[in-house]
C-alpha cells in the first residue's frame, strides 16, 4: 500500500507579478522611493553611477522636495483664490506670478528622480506625508495672514534646499546639489517680495 504523498508548501511569492523577481523594499527615509516597492516592472534598478546607498540619500530628498513643491503650488493657489480685501488685485495675480516660476520644479525633480533610477510617489496622502507645507483646509481671506504664513514656509522650503544640496553633494550627485541651489535662489526671491509686501503699513 503505497502513501499519498503530501503536496508542497507552497512558497511565499519571490517575484512580481511579471514573474521578475522582486527589487527589495523602497529605499531612503520613510521608503521614499517606489521604484523599490515590490510592484511590477521594478525587478531592474540602475541608479547610474550612484550606488545604492548615495541613491537612497538622494531619493529621499527628491521625493520630499517634490512633494513639498507640489503643496506650495497648491498652498499658493488656495490663497489665490480665497484673499479678499484691498490687496485683492496685487496679491491674486503675484501669486500666480510665482507659481509660474515654482511650478517648473515639478516635473524636473520627478524626472530626476526617474532618471537615477527613481520611481516617484505621487498619491495625495504620500504627498502629504512627505511635505514640509502644509496646505491649508479652512478659507484665509486676510492678506498679512496670507503672506506671513508663506513667508513661513519660503524660509523653511529655502532652507531644506540649502541644506539638501550639501546633502545630495556629498552622496555623489553634484547634479541634483545645483538644482537645488537654482530653488533656493528661486524660494529666497520670492520670500524677500512677500516680506516687501508686509512693510505696506495698509496690510495691518
Amino acid at each position: 500500500m503505497t502513501s499519498k504523498s503530501k503536496p508542497a508548501k507552497k512558497s511565499a511569492s519571490k517575484a512580481t507579478s511579471d514573474g521578475k523577481a522582486v527589487a527589495g523594499k523602497a529605499s531612503g527615509k520613510g521608503g521614499a522611493d517606489a521604484a523599490h516597492l515590490n510592484t511590477t516592472n521594478n525587478a531592474l534598478v540602475d541608479h547610474n553611477y550612484l550606488t545604492e546607498a548615495e541613491f537612497g540619500t538622494v531619493a529621499e530628498t527628491l521625493q520630499r522636495n517634490l512633494a513639498t513643491t507640489i503643496s506650495l503650488y497648491l498652498k499658493f493657489k488656495k490663497y489665490h483664490w480665497d484673499i479678499r480685501g484691498r490687496f485683492f488685485r496685487d496679491l491674486h495675480l503675484a501669486y500666480d506670478e510665482f507659481i509660474e516660476e515654482i511650478f517648473p520644479a515639478i516635473d524636473e525633480q520627478a524626472e530626476r528622480l526617474v532618471a537615477l533610477g527613481g520611481s516617484p510617489i505621487a498619491a495625495p496622502a504620500d504627498i502629504e506625508r512627505f511635505s514640509v507645507v502644509k496646505v491649508p483646509t479652512e478659507t484665509v481671506r486676510d492678506a498679512r495672514t496670507q503672506v506671513a504664513d508663506l513667508v513661513d514656509d519660503l524660509s523653511r522650503v529655502g532652507r531644506g534646499f540649502r541644506d539638501d544640496s550639501q546633502t545630495v553633494d556629498d552622496a555623489n550627485d553634484p547634479a541634483t546639489a545645483d538644482m537645488y541651489n537654482g530653488y533656493a535662489a528661486t524660494v529666497d526671491k520670492i520670500r524677500w517680495m512677500l516680506q516687501a509686501m508686509m512693510d505696506d503699513d495698509r496690510m495691518n
